[in-house]
């Protein structure tokens, strides 16, 4: 029988058509088949956790400004909530504030009195997956920063090297002399760039550095540090020691009080590490 010419034209169609088809359903992984976006096992892949960055005292946020570009570069949301330096427990209640308003998990990280604020806030915020202390105080109960400084001497933080503003409110403020910022905090970076971070820095209320901290949230929520070997403001053994206690997983850097600033990238490596345990 002999079929007319377009008719034949379609079929061929037809045939190739599904010729096509087969092929592509021999090539289509099994994971996009089954409509999975994830891993291989058709689960869906997790979110990454929100980082929050809290400098520390003598600082502000932009601190973390080199950490900052590599987690976004890495895909990460990250938060930078100022740290109000006014005193231990009022910062830390803003800070837990600030933490009841990030959905989802959240890898809280801490440099240097950031470190204390955190330890306090992070307690019963069950969204706090990660703790990440950064050249960091890591207070037990009832410790607190003139405790530990008495505990472990080394620190180049003396009465000598800070000037005492008092303020119309009665607050006593604290600055490191300009002439011994770089020693004390900046000893890895360049006099330039340690002369600009002593003209930008930020106060510290006196009356924080004799405030006890509460019950620590890193006896339930795990924790890094990392721990500058060069540190002149909070003494390596001082960090060890805390880190230890913590049972905090320890990277040492060979840096200064601000590796934050001079080591970005290990610095991030040490939070992705952390953000990776939370999934």
């Amino acid at each position: 029988m002999q079929f007319p010419l377009n008719l034949r034209l379609r079929g061929g169609r037809f045939a190739l058509l599904g010729a096509a088809l087969v092929l592509a359903a021999a090539i289509i992984p099994a994971s996009t088949a089954s409509g999975a976006t994830g891993a291989r096992s058709g689960h869906p892949a997790a979110a990454k956790p929100t980082v929050v960055l809290v400098h520390g005292a003598w600082a502000d946020g932009s601190s973390w400004s080199g950490v900052v570009r590599d987690l976004q570069h890495d895909g990460y949301t990250v938060d930078v909530p100022p740290n109000p330096l006014r005193g231990a427990a009022s910062d830390s209640a803003y800070l837990a504030s600030y933490l009841a308003t990030v959905p989802g998990p959240i890898v809280l990280v801490g440099h240097s009195y950031g470190g204390f604020v955190i330890t306090n806030a992070a307690t019963g915020n069950t969204n706090v997956k990660a703790l990440v202390y950064v050249d960091a105080y890591i207070p037990a109960q009832g410790e607190s920063l003139n405790s530990l400084s008495a505990q472990f001497p080394g620190s180049e933080v003396v009465p000598d090297a800070l000037n005492f503003v008092p303020s119309a409110d009665g607050v006593v403020d604290v600055y490191i002399k300009p002439a011994q910022f770089r020693e004390i905090m900046a000893n890895d970076l360049s006099a330039g760039q340690a002369a600009e971070l002593a003209a930008t820095e930020r106060p510290l209320a006196a009356s924080v550095l004799g405030e006890e901290s509460g019950a620590p949230a890193w006896t339930s929520i795990p924790s890094w540090a990392v721990v500058g070997t060069a540190d002149h403001a909070v003494p390596p053994a001082a960090q060890e020691f805390m880190a230890e206690r913590a049972g905090a997983t320890i990277t040492k850097l060979n840096a200064s009080h601000l590796s934050l600033i001079s080591h970005p990238n290990k610095v991030t490596a040490v939070i992705e590490e952390a953000a990776r345990h939370t999934s």
